[in-house]
């Protein structure tokens, strides 16, 4: 009797063992947790484009005399920096060969290196400006440039049409070379000419030599040709005078010899 207890005890405590959680848990693993789907990464913003002022301004133009200025006074580094990495961006007027050689070659021989400097840095605006923009920045006159808020600039616009005033020239914008915000390049027919720098209207270069008059021989006959020619008129003159006597007098034999035959 003693062993049959002893037996049934036995069973319940195994089956208390078996049922109890850690046992459980030993006997069946949980499943593996379900790692959430994650969103596809964005794909990196491209880089910016940055335009090359020099490469720009070597291939339109000409514009060899202001970006060889510009290099000079290393102004392009300043220039390039404002378009490549402010928000506001450059507005650049860029005057042609023509435009400088129109001056007299000392106007720019005779400019200190700061001269020189700000002058090149009085042909920008430190922002970008369409030409559609210009109406209205028209009516805010005068507009700073680069070189400081004492080299200010005038904008009149009529009708599509923009002049760019400054103390000793007026120039007009010509054609937009390049037009992309940030960046902004217009050509313009005259230099711009600060009081700050030219105390008086710089003098033009001297106007080209006329071209050389037709040779005298080549417009008048030579005193030579002139007594050939008369002499020639002499001699047509006198051979007709001849024939005419000649005329006459055979005439008159004729006349004579028939008077003669009638007598007879």
């Amino acid at each position: 009797m003693m062993g049959f207890k002893a037996g049934i005890f036995t069973v319940i405590m195994l089956a208390i063992v078996l049922s109890s959680p850690t046992t459980a848990q030993k006997t069946k693993s949980p499943p593996a947790p379900v790692s959430p789907a994650l969103p596809p990464s964005p794909a990196p913003a491209p880089a910016p484009h940055h335009v090359d002022l020099a490469d720009l301004l070597s291939v339109a133009g000409p514009f060899h005399t202001f970006l060889d200025y510009l290099q000079k006074t290393n102004v392009i580094e300043t220039f390039q920096n404002q378009a490549n990495n402010t928000k506001e961006g450059i507005t650049i007027f860029v005057p042609k060969d023509s435009a400088f050689a129109a001056l007299k070659k000392t106007t720019f021989a005779n400019l200190t290196q700061d001269q020189l400097k700000s002058l090149i840095l009085y042909h920008a605006f430190p922002k970008y400006y369409s030409l559609a923009e210009f109406n209205k920045l028209s009516t805010l006159n005068p507009v700073t440039t680069f070189a400081g808020s004492q080299y200010t600039l005038n904008i009149t616009y009529n009708m599509g049409t923009i002049d760019v005033k400054s103390m000793w020239s007026n120039p007009k914008i010509s054609s937009s070379v390049y037009s992309t915000r940030p960046v902004a390049v217009y050509e313009v027919n005259k230099v711009l000419l600060p009081m700050q720098i030219f105390k008086s209207d710089p003098p033009l270069a001297p106007a080209p030599a006329p071209a050389p008059d037709a040779k005298a021989s080549d417009v008048a006959p030579s005193p030579t040709s002139g007594k050939a020619a008369s002499a020639k008129a002499k001699a047509e003159g006198k051979n007709s005078s001849y024939q005419v006597g000649v005329s006459i007098v055979n005439y008159l034999v004729l006349a004579v010899s028939g008077s003669l035959m009638l007598l007879w």
